[in-house]
């Protein structure tokens, strides 16, 4: 018997839709075990109404993808956990917040000004900023309201289990789908995961070369010089996250001298990315002069070190007073 699979993008890009429709002749496959019963607003012609007129518990596996940002949203993972007996949240912006979850150093004002009336390509002279009830002649229009701040789907709902990415890597999202048919499934609150960092992949890492890893002596931004294609970018100062980060991606952007900045999620049982990777990074700085190289190059640290997983830390927001 087919497995009923619902698919629900909240607050997200839509990249992690195209991670599952990635698996090309593997996802065929896959249609012979599993019964698609809603997958919004991407795929499907379907409407939320018909998410909530189904039963209880009456689907076997529901994937969440995106952040939860809106009050819809919340409305929506709540109605996904009464339906599905198995959630998961699919990628790093439902585990974790992702790139969405940046907006928790700032206010909501300060977000909509930006985006509606400040940014070099609007013509906004009147300072007009999406509102959620307004009046266009006789009718009333709503959108769906801001929160406070974002969330990641745990914050809303019990999550069963969670995989990281942005989006997660085809190949390990056909592992996911394996696991979930073949009921061959971690303990309940796991990430769905190899295990192993971005640094035990990467052929750039010293150690599958035999060698140490040496102190980082200068502190150095992707744009400034080019990164040896063949040496740890890590090693020559470049702020990469791969040693604290899941390497299911198969180290995909130091293979092309890119750092790894962290979109995988934390290496298990990490329960706080950034402070794990200051830890990391911290280990191998050579002196305090390269700690102050640091902090002056990256004066809010907390966007990088957090770029993918600010919500779900244990401070997840700016305070304002």
């Amino acid at each position: 018997m087919a497995l009923k699979f619902a698919y629900l993008l909240v607050g997200g890009c839509g990249g992690c839709d195209m991670a599952v429709v990635d698996l090309s002749e593997k996802l065929v496959d896959a249609l012979e075990h599993l019964e698609i019963v809603f997958w919004a607003p991407t795929v499907a012609d379907v409407k939320y109404k018909d998410l909530e007129a189904m039963p209880d518990q009456s689907i076997d596996l529901g994937l969440i993808a995106g952040a939860v940002r809106y009050k819809e949203n919340e409305h929506l993972v709540k109605v996904m956990r009464q339906k599905c007996k198995i959630i998961v949240a699919f990628g790093i912006c439902a585990a974790l917040g992702g790139i969405p979850g940046m907006a928790n150093m700032h206010k909501n004002e300060e977000l909509l000004e930006n985006a509606y009336v400040k940014s070099p390509s609007t013509d906004n002279p009147d300072g007009i900023v999406p509102q959620p009830v307004s009046k266009e002649g006789e009718f009333e229009l709503t959108l769906p309201e801001l929160l406070d701040y974002v969330k990641p789907v745990d914050a809303i709902i019990d999550v069963d289990y969670y995989v990281g990415g942005c989006p997660p890597h085809h190949d390990h999202v056909a592992k996911v789908v394996e696991a979930v048919i073949t009921g061959n499934l971690p303990p309940k609150g796991s990430w769905i995961t190899s295990g192993k960092a971005v640094c035990d992949v990467c052929p750039r890492n010293p150690a599958q070369k035999g060698k140490t890893r040496e102190f980082v002596k200068e502190v150095k931004r992707m744009h400034e010089g080019i990164p040896d294609e063949e040496k740890c970018l890590l090693g020559q100062g470049y702020l990469c996250l791969g040693p604290v980060t899941q390497g299911d991606c198969g180290a995909l952007c130091p293979k092309v001298n890119i750092r790894c900045a962290g979109c995988g999620g934390p290496i298990p049982p990490t329960r706080d990315f950034g402070l794990r990777a200051i830890s990391a990074i911290g280990s191998i700085l050579a002196d305090e002069n390269v700690t102050d190289q640091l902090m002056k190059k990256y004066p809010v640290l907390a966007k990088i070190l957090y770029r993918y997983s600010l919500p779900g830390a244990m401070i997840n927001r700016k305070i304002f007073k």
